[in-house]
């Protein structure tokens, strides 16, 4: 099992929305896609709850699940993976990844 984390800091205002509602799409986005791609165990999306202007806190924390390796390189290159990719590429200033197992 692979647990994949990224953590991501947004743009104040993007594509004509808040960082929060920017925020509620990214969740919406990434928690649907389990359902389109079988190599995903799971994925929990959280927002920051968080207020301050603190280096440290990010806006959005994704944590999946996949059973190996492969599954992962799966995931990442799936086309409705890389949809979601390409708006959160838009919304965000900042991202960090950890994968362990």
């Amino acid at each position: 099992m692979i647990k994949h984390i990224v953590m991501w800091k947004l743009k104040p205002v993007a594509e004509g929305k808040t960082k929060q509602e920017n925020a509620e799409i990214m969740k919406e986005l990434l928690e649907g896609l389990p359902a389109k791609i079988e190599e995903l165990d799971s994925a929990e999306v959280g927002i920051n709850i968080l207020s301050g202007d603190d280096e440290a806190i990010c806006d959005v924390v994704l944590t999946t699940i996949c059973k190996d390796a492969e599954a992962l390189n799966a995931y990442a290159e799936h086309p409705d993976h890389q949809k979601v990719v390409q708006f959160i590429k838009k919304v965000v200033n900042e991202r960090r990844v950890v994968d362990y197992v």
